[in-house]
Formats: C-alpha cells, sequence, structure tokens
C-alpha cells in the first residue's frame, strides 16, 4: 500500500467502519463474530467474493473486486438487464449451495421485532400511523415458513459488483446464515422494482411477487430506526421511506 494518495472512508458508524487504501479495503467491527461469520461465508460461496488478503483483529484486509456496484438504493441503475439477470444467477448458485452450519432469523423473531419497530414509528411520529399499518399489512405475506438456504443476509445493490454484464463479486458477507430465499431477491430488488423481473429470469426460478414485495416492507420497517440512530436517512429520495410510501 505504498504511495498511497487518500484514504477513503467507505461506511462509519458506531459498530463498523470501512476504509479504502489504494486497491485495500480494511474493515474494522467491533464484535469479531460478524468478522468470523463473514471469513467463513466467503470460503464456503460458490461464487466470486473479495480475497482475503489479511486478519488481524479487529481489522480484516479483503482486496478490492474489479468493475463497479450494480448500483445504490436512491439513484438510477445504469448497469444493463443481463447485469441484473447475471446478479439473479449468482444468487441462485448460492442458494443452491450447502447450508451453513449456523441458523439465521426464524419467523417468531421477525414479528416480535417488526411489532417493536411499528410501534417506535408511530409513537414517535416518524411516519405516519397508516403508512405503517398498511405495511405492516403488507410485510404478512414474508411472515411464513421456509425452507432455509444459504443466504447472504444483506444483498443490497452495492455489494454487488459487475463488469458489463458479468458479476465480478459480491461484498459484505457479514449476515450471510440460512435464511429464506426470497429475503435475498427483495433486498437485492430494493427500490429497485423494475429490475425485479431482470433478476427472477437470471434466478431461473417462479418466486412468489406478493411474499418479495412483503420483504421489501419489512426490510424497511425494521431499518429505520437503526439507519436513523447512525446516521443515515432513510427519508432520501429513492430509500426506505419512498419504498414504504410505494407500498400505498
Amino acid at each position: 500500500m505504498a504511495g498511497v494518495d487518500e484514504i477513503e472512508v467507505v461506511v462509519a458508524h458506531s459498530e463498523r467502519t470501512t476504509l479504502r487504501v489504494g486497491n485495500v479495503f480494511l474493515k474494522i467491527d467491533a464484535d469479531q463474530t460478524r468478522t468470523d461469520v463473514e471469513v467463513e461465508a466467503m470460503a464456503m460461496a460458490p461464487i466470486p467474493t473479495p480475497e482475503v488478503l489479511w486478519r488481524k483483529p479487529p481489522v480484516l484486509a479483503l482486496a478490492a473486486l474489479p468493475g463497479t456496484a450494480l448500483g445504490r438504493l436512491g439513484e438510477p441503475s445504469t448497469a444493463s438487464p443481463a447485469a441484473w439477470a447475471a446478479a439473479g444467477a449468482a444468487v441462485r448458485a448460492l442458494h443452491d449451495a450447502p447450508l451453513p452450519p449456523w441458523p439465521g432469523r426464524n419467523v417468531d423473531t421477525l414479528t416480535s421485532r417488526l411489532d417493536d419497530e411499528c410501534d417506535w414509528l408511530t409513537t414517535n411520529g416518524v411516519l405516519p400511523a397508516d403508512l405503517v399499518t398498511r405495511n405492516r399489512e403488507v410485510a404478512e405475506a414474508a411472515l411464513r415458513p421456509w425452507t432455509p438456504v444459504f443466504t447472504h443476509g444483506d444483498l443490497q445493490i452495492s455489494h454487488v459488483f459487475v463488469d458489463g454484464d458479468e458479476i465480478t463479486g459480491v461484498l459484505d458477507w457479514s449476515e450471510a446464515a440460512q435464511g429464506d430465499a426470497l429475503f435475498d431477491l427483495a433486498i437485492l430488488t430494493l427500490g429497485h422494482e423494475e429490475h425485479l423481473s431482470d433478476v427472477i429470469a437470471g434466478y431461473g426460478a417462479d418466486v412468489d411477487r406478493d411474499v418479495i414485495r412483503g420483504w421489501w416492507s419489512l426490510r424497511s420497517l425494521l431499518a429505520s430506526r437503526w439507519l436513523i440512530e447512525h446516521g443515515f436517512d432513510p427519508s432520501s429520495a429513492g430509500c426506505e421511506f419512498d419504498v414504504l410510501k410505494s407500498r400505498m
């Protein structure tokens, strides 16, 4: 890393900071169990992931991926339909892989958290009660039994890198676990509903779009308080609050 002109802060909050130094990403995490999961999940995943250069807790050093992110939440994606389909195919390969040995979230826990977050959003006047109630109803579609698969767990489009129409790698595996396949598809297309058909075409299987819409609402309701408390703005154009409003 000699001769680096600057250090880029990629993301920073009280739980985790990621820096870019040249072609190396340095991830500093307060909870090393998340880093344990990330390293093991990348080793297990059947799709391209960043190379682990070294680990000296609390720092994990990863090589930068070639290409550019599939997009950003709140911004139009310039990636081609073929690139979105390739992302769907990569997700299918992950879901067809052997399960990781650690469990993920369950319906009862999610339901309890959802009730708490909805109450916080309405009690504190963050969102109108009718908006929260409507999205709580939509979210019910996701709260059903599922057959667990190997999920990434935080498959935001900014975590999927492409070069042209090809996937070059997927970042940020600290939330990987056994989970619902449609959750990954929902997070990948959150705020980019216009690309859902491309992703499903690449995924190559029938999916219940009502469940995906349920996950869009559920994830946006669950994430809003955390985003606000950690210095992010879910009311930005195209982000979580707009996702919730679109269900009205």
